[in-house]
Protein backbone atom coordinates (compact mmCIF):
# COMPACT_ATOMS: atom_id res chain seq x y z
CA UNK A 1 0.00 0.00 0.00
CA UNK A 2 2.76 2.44 0.95
CA UNK A 3 4.77 1.66 -1.98
CA UNK A 4 1.46 2.35 -4.24
CA UNK A 5 0.97 5.72 -2.60
CA UNK A 6 4.67 6.75 -2.84
CA UNK A 7 4.44 5.51 -6.60
CA UNK A 8 1.51 7.82 -7.22
CA UNK A 9 2.75 10.87 -5.59
CA UNK A 10 6.00 10.59 -7.83
CA UNK A 11 4.03 10.31 -10.54
CA UNK A 12 2.16 13.46 -9.67
CA UNK A 13 5.39 15.54 -9.11
CA UNK A 14 6.77 14.38 -12.42
CA UNK A 15 3.76 15.66 -14.33
CA UNK A 16 3.63 18.97 -12.67
CA UNK A 17 7.44 19.33 -13.67
CA UNK A 18 6.78 19.40 -17.18
CA UNK A 19 3.08 21.82 -16.51
CA UNK A 20 2.64 24.50 -19.28
CA UNK A 21 3.05 28.01 -17.67
CA UNK A 22 2.20 31.20 -19.48
CA UNK A 23 4.27 34.03 -19.06
CA UNK A 24 1.18 36.75 -18.83
CA UNK A 25 -0.93 34.36 -16.85
CA UNK A 26 1.58 32.35 -14.27
CA UNK A 27 2.48 34.28 -11.17
CA UNK A 28 5.89 33.51 -9.39
CA UNK A 29 5.33 30.53 -7.85
CA UNK A 30 4.18 29.07 -11.15
CA UNK A 31 7.09 30.50 -13.42
CA UNK A 32 9.60 29.62 -10.60
CA UNK A 33 8.87 25.89 -11.00
CA UNK A 34 9.76 26.10 -14.42
CA UNK A 35 13.05 24.69 -15.15
CA UNK A 36 15.49 27.63 -15.60
CA UNK A 37 13.54 30.45 -13.39
CA UNK A 38 14.32 30.74 -10.29
CA UNK A 39 12.76 33.46 -7.94
CA UNK A 40 14.48 36.50 -8.80
CA UNK A 41 14.00 35.78 -12.53
CA UNK A 42 10.37 35.26 -11.57
CA UNK A 43 10.17 38.76 -9.64
CA UNK A 44 11.62 40.02 -12.70
CA UNK A 45 8.83 38.22 -15.00
CA UNK A 46 6.01 39.84 -12.69
CA UNK A 47 7.62 43.02 -12.35
CA UNK A 48 8.07 43.33 -16.05
CA UNK A 49 4.72 42.11 -16.73
CA UNK A 50 3.01 44.47 -14.07
CA UNK A 51 4.81 47.44 -15.28
CA UNK A 52 4.82 47.36 -19.27
CA UNK A 53 2.13 45.47 -20.00
CA UNK A 54 1.54 41.77 -21.07
CA UNK A 55 3.98 40.45 -23.31
CA UNK A 56 3.17 40.64 -26.87
CA UNK A 57 5.37 37.62 -28.03
CA UNK A 58 8.81 36.09 -27.20
CA UNK A 59 10.68 38.77 -28.97
CA UNK A 60 8.92 41.25 -26.47
CA UNK A 61 9.52 38.74 -24.05
CA UNK A 62 13.31 38.57 -24.40
CA UNK A 63 14.07 42.10 -24.94
CA UNK A 64 11.46 43.30 -21.79
CA UNK A 65 13.14 40.74 -19.21
CA UNK A 66 16.51 41.49 -18.11
CA UNK A 67 18.66 38.10 -18.69
CA UNK A 68 16.43 36.65 -21.42
CA UNK A 69 18.34 35.91 -24.58
CA UNK A 70 17.64 33.92 -27.53
CA UNK A 71 19.41 30.81 -26.46
CA UNK A 72 17.64 30.91 -22.75
CA UNK A 73 14.54 31.60 -23.83
CA UNK A 74 14.50 28.40 -26.53
CA UNK A 75 15.48 26.57 -22.85
CA UNK A 76 12.55 27.99 -21.03
CA UNK A 77 10.06 27.09 -24.16
CA UNK A 78 11.30 23.63 -23.90
CA UNK A 79 10.74 23.81 -20.38
CA UNK A 80 7.13 24.59 -20.79
CA UNK A 81 6.91 28.28 -20.58
CA UNK A 82 4.94 29.83 -23.40
CA UNK A 83 4.14 33.28 -24.52
CA UNK A 84 0.45 33.55 -25.68
CA UNK A 85 -0.14 30.33 -25.22
CA UNK A 86 2.85 29.66 -27.55
CA UNK A 87 5.96 27.98 -27.57
CA UNK A 88 9.32 30.07 -28.98
CA UNK A 89 9.14 29.32 -32.29
CA UNK A 90 5.54 28.34 -33.12
CA UNK A 91 4.44 31.45 -34.25
CA UNK A 92 6.58 31.82 -36.90
CA UNK A 93 5.73 28.37 -38.48
CA UNK A 94 2.21 28.76 -38.96
CA UNK A 95 0.84 28.17 -42.18
CA UNK A 96 0.84 31.54 -44.62
CA UNK A 97 -2.61 33.10 -45.78
CA UNK A 98 -4.05 31.63 -48.78
CA UNK A 99 -4.69 33.92 -51.33
CA UNK A 100 -8.00 34.96 -52.18
CA UNK A 101 -9.94 32.90 -55.26
CA UNK A 102 -10.17 34.98 -58.71
CA UNK A 103 -13.95 35.53 -60.01
CA UNK A 104 -14.72 34.53 -63.16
Amino acid sequence: MLKKLLLIAGMLMASASFAQVDVNKGDAAALDGIKGIGASTAKRIVDERSKGGNFKDWDDFESRVQGIGEKKAVKLSQAGLQVNGKAKGEAAAAPPAKAAAKPK
